[in-house]
């Protein structure tokens, strides 16, 4: 059963602060604990839960590692409705929605309660992915970059060798990674959302201008290559995908990031999207365009008051050629 405190403030993207200049501020995640041995949240079998929404780049991080390492049988996943609206994201029991599910653990209405049920005096926003511990009965972690990195090491004990041995922050590129999330997050993942936040001209333009000028940089880093460090695929490579897959569905149109498309004006970006989709199956199985145009485009009314859908484009990915 939901709860009946009013929290809309948190849950209600269309009272959503800017800053006095019209720009977007996201907010930092809350619970930004890990699990490892010894911890207060120790590695374990049957412990450990995910919920996901299939239209949220952050969530899709998560699934993307989490199949990649095999831990799909270790941590189920619940997925969320796309229809994100003043209660924040429901679950199938509020709000059916192919592919959603009712919360397994709870039978919560809305993401919210968990958050609630973690922290009864929560103040934050309602956001996913929730690494949830069913132990203890609380959020262990809501912030993507940091749930990538616990699945990436922390449950190798219970995992055959081989996806173990799989290691998407390696020690000797870090440095390279690191630089390239530095460049990438503020501009790329969160530049779209400050583009299409924005509630001025001028905040706008800076933030659209940002976009494109570092997918600029990124395509020259991925001319001639199939991965953005070392020739092999890192969490780089995965944090900037979820972006670029939404890019010409969701971005160019109703984030107004529309100086270029991803497939017409970035032919080494657009071809390393298309390889990680059509060649590992944790990209494109983690991929639902439905979840993705929907909410987009039905969640915020303040951009698209309407609520209708666009169909193209047509395909929303195309298909690789050799």
């Amino acid at each position: 059963m939901s709860t009946a405190k009013d929290a809309t403030l948190q849950s209600d993207i269309t009272k959503m602060k800017r800053q006095p200049d019209g720009s977007f501020n996201r907010a930092p995640s809350s619970f930004r604990n890990t699990i490892e041995q010894g911890g207060k949240f120790a590695p374990e079998t049957d412990r450990y839960h995910l919920y996901v929404s299939l239209a949220c780049p952050w969530a899709t991080r998560t699934l993307i590692v989490r199949k990649l390492k095999g831990l799909d049988s270790l941590i189920p996943v619940t997925v969320v409705s796309p229809h994100m609206g003043a209660q924040g994201w429901p679950f199938a029991s509020v709000d059916k929605f192919s592919g959603a599910d009712e919360d397994p653990l709870y039978g919560s209405a809305y993401v919210k309660d968990l958050y609630f049920k973690a922290d009864p005096d929560y103040g934050g926003r309602f956001t996913v992915p929730v690494l949830w511990d069913k132990k203890l009965h609380t959020i262990v972690n809501n912030e993507s970059s940091e749930i990538i990195r616990i699945f990436n090491t922390a449950f190798n004990e219970f995992i055959p060798k081989e996806k173990a041995a799989l290691n998407y922050y390696p020690e000797e590129h870090r440095a390279e990674i690191d630089a390239l999330n530095d460049l990438i997050y503020p501009n790329i993942n969160n530049g779209v959302y400050r583009s299409g936040f924005a509630s001025t001209q001028e905040a706008y333009e800076l933030a659209v201008a940002d976009v494109f000028s570092a997918l600029d940089k990124v395509e020259k880093v991925l001319e001639g290559k199939d991965y953005l460090v070392g020739n092999t695929l890192t969490e780089a490579d995965i944090r900037l995908w979820v972006t670029t897959i939404r890019f010409d569905p969701v971005y160019v149109g109703h984030f107004k990031c529309n100086f270029r498309t991803i497939r017409d004006g970035y032919p080494a970006i657009h071809r390393w999207m298309q390889k990680l989709y059509w060649n590992i199956s944790a990209f494109k199985d983690s991929t639902d365009f439905d979840h993705i145009k929907v909410h987009y485009y039905w969640s915020h009314q303040t951009i698209n008051p309407t609520r209708i859908v666009p169909v193209g484009p047509v395909p929303n990915i195309l298909p690789l050629k050799e």
